[in-house]
């Protein structure tokens, strides 16, 4: 997947006014959490809405040059929120950070709208190069607590990234990706959705490495069967096998199973 194609988040809707964008971000609060009750509440003990809030201000500064008042701003911000936004990031609209404590956003990240973080996401950078360097995610994202994308890569729109996921690659379009490193492991169409909401059950996922081990065992049941039979003379051995179809029964695994080659004993 180029990053091209996930690079087309607005770098913070500069055609919209900031009061119509904070609009939005205390609106969409209400849509992603059912704890808020009414908007004094949102505007004034929600440190996500703060930080972004602050961010869109930080932001504007630095596109107009104005660096170390932006730089200040940023760092007064992660005092006041324990959540760190370089000015320089470029943030869609609708932005909903949950909770926030933790959360780090770096200096080239790219984010689309309708995005949610939960807390202790990191969009971090692996090279010390000036450039970008840090990750671009597509619109509808959701990352769970403690996810950690790094690097110059894309994630897709409407993708998934499970809670203490640590993703270096990069994810297409409506997949969710588990583990460490990440593994995408479930297509957009496999999700329970409901229409016209986002997709917040970013901790339903499956565990490929538990389906994996279930196959092996599986297939260990099924050679021992084999052994026992030739072991004890039976005509089954000579017979037509079994159809042990392995691949049906392991379809949510990284990659279907493929059965072992099995070798036929001449007796004596």
């Amino acid at each position: 997947m180029s990053h091209a194609a996930v690079a087309q988040a607005p770098a913070c809707a500069p055609h919209m006014s900031l009061a119509r964008q904070l609009r939005e971000d205390i609106s969409c609060v209400f849509d992603r959490d059912p704890a808020a009750r009414n908007t004094l509440e949102v505007l004034t003990i929600y440190p996500g809405f703060h930080a972004i809030a602050l961010h869109r201000i930080a932001h504007a500064w630095w596109t107009r040059r104005w660096k170390f008042a932006a730089r200040a701003l940023a760092f007064f911000a992660r005092w006041w929120t324990s959540i760190e936004i370089h000015p320089g990031a470029r943030i869609g609209r609708r932005f909903f950070i949950d909770h926030g404590c933790g959360v780090v956003i770096g200096e080239t990240a790219v984010v689309g709208d309708d995005v949610t973080l939960y807390h202790g996401v990191t969009l971090g950078g692996t090279s010390w190069n000036p450039g970008k360097r840090h990750p671009t995610l597509g619109d509808g994202t959701v990352v769970g607590a403690g996810a950690k994308i790094l690097g110059n890569i894309s994630i897709g729109a409407q993708a998934r990234v499970a809670a203490n996921s640590v993703v270096i690659d990069d994810v297409p379009a409506g997949m969710t990706v588990v583990g460490i490193p990440g593994r995408i492991v479930k297509p957009r169409a496999t999700r329970r959705l409901r229409a016209g909401s986002i997709d917040l059950d970013h901790h339903e996922v499956p565990d490929p490495v538990g389906r994996a081990i279930g196959c092996l065992l599986d297939r260990v049941e099924f050679l021992e069967a084999r052994l026992n039979e030739m072991r004890h003379g039976t005509t089954a051995s000579r017979t037509a096998q079994p159809v042990i179809d392995t691949s049906a029964a392991c379809n949510d695994c990284v990659q279907p199973c493929t059965p072992a080659k099995e070798t036929r004993h001449a007796h004596t």
